[in-house]
């Protein structure tokens, strides 16, 4: 029988997301096929140690990480595994628990999808699945990936950055600014973070002095951006490294006045906001949407996966590129796998070409030449 690849699935995270992470990567490694995989479960805690002997999933869950031990990635891509990390004394021993073929990150916002563990991995030399440095650092940070779809010419809404120092020192002068910039409704948000965790929609000054200062609980940088009149939220998957593919579009129908935190995965039932798949656009705009997608897919270097998630502006038919999200939500009745099932790849498929994908990747990276040799001749 041939050997199973060891699939290193890492879940958990110092980041506001951390359960939403719990729910996806116990779907994820429910999806692997038990005949071609090994799954090793790596749990990160809410402080950012890691966890990997025992159940790291169940320690998580229960808030209790001591019944799991403590481990570590070596960045020496010698090693290639992970590491049990037990203590002597005074002293930590190191010892090789595992070596891993690939791993797959589900760890949404900081610490995890903003390119720090795909760096880590990278100086491992272990595949991931998932965007590198470049694509997930740019795609997290919202601010910077406005300004670099703009550059690429796609359409995003106007936006303003606030620093939180410069928030916290001239108040006055960053709310004239801001009125006088983009005016009323605006959405105040994180720029580094998901989920809509820390998003307000602000339709006079005292809601916008919350929602900044709801924002800076979270970031240094605070992300204002005028609202889509009678926005509709449009939402594409894309899977692919140099040559990526777009889903069918689908839209969402929050059960609140936006997608907020408690529309996203707190509201249950009659109440929970609806998914419609695919989404009710003309053909022409439906093809747009995908277009659209793969170009801001490439314009941050994406790869592997990633959402986009757009605007239209229900009063002008005006279309706006809102943000990629590079390890989207995952469990079964996510929006990115969900999209993907409509247009004919089914989860367990889905995993098992992220998982094709970043061993891809893995080894046209492994093509660069790491010292110079100049040309014969």
């Amino acid at each position: 029988m041939a050997t199973k690849i060891r699939v290193g699935v890492i879940f958990g995270g110092r980041s506001g997301e951390h359960e939403v992470s719990l729910a996806s990567a116990r779907s994820v490694m429910a999806a692997l096929d038990p005949d071609k995989y090994q799954v090793v479960p790596i749990g990160i805690t809410k402080e950012g140690g890691w966890i990997a002997a025992g159940d790291p999933m169940q320690a998580l869950t229960a808030g209790d990480a001591g019944s799991s031990g403590p481990a570590a990635l070596l960045s020496d891509p010698a090693y290639r595994g992970l590491m049990r990390l037990e203590e002597k004394g005074q002293a930590v021993e190191v010892v090789r628990m595992t070596q891993l073929d690939v791993i797959f990150p589900v760890l949404h916002g900081p610490y995890g999808e903003d390119g720090t563990v795909q760096g880590l991995l990278d100086l491992a030399g272990i595949p991931y699945v998932g965007a590198g440095v470049t694509g997930s650092a740019v795609a997290m940070d919202k601010a910077i990936f406005k300004d670099v779809i703009r550059a690429h010419g796609l359409p995003v809404v106007d936006s303003q950055l606030v620093m939180r120092r410069e928030w916290e020192a001239r108040p006055e002068q960053v709310l004239d600014r801001l009125e006088g910039t983009l005016g009323y409704p605006v959405f105040t948000k994180p720029a580094n973070l998901g989920s809509s965790v820390g998003i307000c929609k602000c339709h006079d000054r005292a809601g916008l002095v919350h929602g900044l200062d709801e924002a800076a609980r979270y970031d240094r940088k605070l992300l204002v951006e005028a609202a889509v009149p009678q926005a509709r939220e449009i939402e594409v998957s894309v899977l692919g490294n140099d040559d990526p593919i777009a889903s069918l579009p689908g839209e969402i129908l929050p059960s609140r006045e936006f997608y907020d935190y408690a529309a996203k995965y707190l509201d249950q039932g009659e109440k929970a906001s609806g998914l419609l798949i695919p989404a009710p656009i003309s053909p022409e705009l439906t093809e747009r949407v995908r277009e659209l997608a793969v170009q801001a897919y490439r314009a941050i270097d994406c790869a592997g996966m990633a959402r986009a998630d757009f605007l239209l502006s229900g009063r002008s038919g005006e279309l706006y590129v809102n943000e990629l999200n590079t390890i989207p939500g995952f469990t079964a009745i996510s929006m990115y796998p969900k999209l993907w099932a409509a247009t004919g790849i089914a989860y367990p498929e889905l995993v098992d070409r992220l998982i094709g994908l970043a061993l891809e990747r893995h080894a046209n990276r492994a093509r660069n030449k790491t010292s110079y040799q100049p040309e014969e001749g």
